[in-house]
């Protein structure tokens, strides 16, 4: 019988249970949030800067499926600078970023500009100061997923990611608080 859960991962920890290699002290990792059964896999990982919705499952089928494209991803991205109408069109039209060390182009994707995301249930961190210019947040929700993707995209267009978060995995939006992890039936 196979488990499925859904959690908000936390800025500051890593989506996988062991370190492979020595283990630094700075890593935080998901088995730290709750005691998860043998054989648990985070599906479509976020990485230690990034927070927001992670489905963790025992069956390796439910993880294959979720990462196809058959499943949306939607992110809430922080960038450094006043998003441009401009810099949202290349998002949507697919933008030329580096993966596994070739030129990669990404496919068109959902993008536009938003209004910082008060009220969802993230942490209250700052980023940076102010002195360093301004900030925006923009929604951008893709149907791939290659390492670093999202933070690589908005850095093709001029505007670096500073926050991260996933907001969206097909229907399922996150809502609980930072953390907090359920057990659910099923993922879909």
């Amino acid at each position: 019988m196979h488990r499925h859960f859904i959690l908000h991962k936390p800025h500051g920890y890593l989506s996988q249970f062991i370190v492979n290699g020595k283990k630094k002290k700075r890593n935080k990792l998901l088995g730290e949030l709750y005691n998860f059964p043998e054989g648990t896999m985070s599906i479509g990982r976020l990485d230690r800067d990034s927070e927001g919705l992670l489905f963790l499952t025992t069956d390796g089928k439910v993880s294959y499926e979720v990462l196809s494209a058959k499943f949306e991803k939607e992110y809430y991205v922080q960038v450094g600078g006043l998003i441009t109408e401009e810099a949202i069109q290349q998002l949507q039209e697919g933008v030329e970023i580096g993966f596994s060390g070739q030129k990669y182009r990404t496919k068109p994707c959902k993008a536009s500009k938003i209004e910082a995301p008060t009220f969802l249930p993230i942490e209250d961190r700052h980023v940076r100061d102010e002195r360093h210019g301004p900030k925006s947040w923009v929604s951008i929700t893709v149907r791939e997923g290659k390492f670093r993707q999202v933070r690589k995209m908005t850095a093709a267009v001029g505007f670096p990611t500073l926050r991260l978060v996933r907001y969206r995995i097909g229907n399922r939006i996150l809502n609980q608080n930072v953390g907090e992890v359920f057990e659910v039936e099923g993922l879909n």
